[in-house]
């Protein structure tokens, strides 16, 4: 994912921020309030703020299962740890709110793509998960995130095996796409700028 990185920090430079401002292979540690630090893979610090925070995943087969509940608790966790950090003041009380993203890139794939069942021994899921491919879980997953303010844009891209590895991909959902993420943050990021 280390391309994304480089991608974000180029963009990040093009609208209006210093390299010294963002951070991609080192320094990426910010505090948290469930846990003394959290690593993001892409951190946005000027002049003493937290501008914003992101995080690039890639899943591919075969464990999508096990996968997907771990990517969902961790995005789930990741968010509560800084947001309720950041009401605590851990990143300073006269500080606008951080820009957080999401960037899943999943492997296209049978095991991806087929729908899996869902066990309801209790209780019925929500409907919009019935019949749905780990593809789609995480489409769900990631406009939910936004939807529940957790990340304010996630991107979501798939890519084959053969396919990824020279750049070819697909977005399956028009709201989760680069287009939007990057809009999303640039704005963030030109509206600080011109509060400075």
């Amino acid at each position: 994912m280390d391309g994304f990185c480089e991608l974000l920090q180029w963009f990040l430079v093009q609208n209006g921020l210093s390299d010294a401002s963002v951070y991609t292979r080192s320094r990426l540690e910010i505090p948290g309030y469930f846990r003394p630090t959290k690593m993001w893979d892409l951190l946005v610090v000027h002049d003493g703020h937290l501008l914003a925070g992101c995080e690039f995943k890639s899943q591919r087969g075969p464990s999508f299962g096990n996968n997907f509940n771990n990517r969902t608790e961790e995005a789930l966790g990741n968010a509560l740890d800084v947001w309720t950090a950041y009401r605590e003041g851990v990143f300073g009380t006269d500080r606008p709110a951080p820009w957080l993203g999401w960037l899943m890139l999943l492997e296209d794939c049978p095991g991806s793509s087929t729908s899996v069942r869902v066990a309801e021994p209790h209780f019925k899921v929500l409907e919009e998960f019935k019949d749905t491919s780990y593809a789609d879980r995480y489409g769900i997953l990631l406009q939910k995130l936004v939807l529940e303010k957790h990340y304010n844009a996630a991107a979501y891209l798939l890519a084959t095996e053969d396919g990824g590895a020279s750049g070819a991909y697909f977005e399956p959902n028009e709201g989760l796409s680069m287009k939007l993420f990057l809009a999303s943050l640039g704005g963030h990021v030109s509206a600080y700028l011109a509060s400075i």
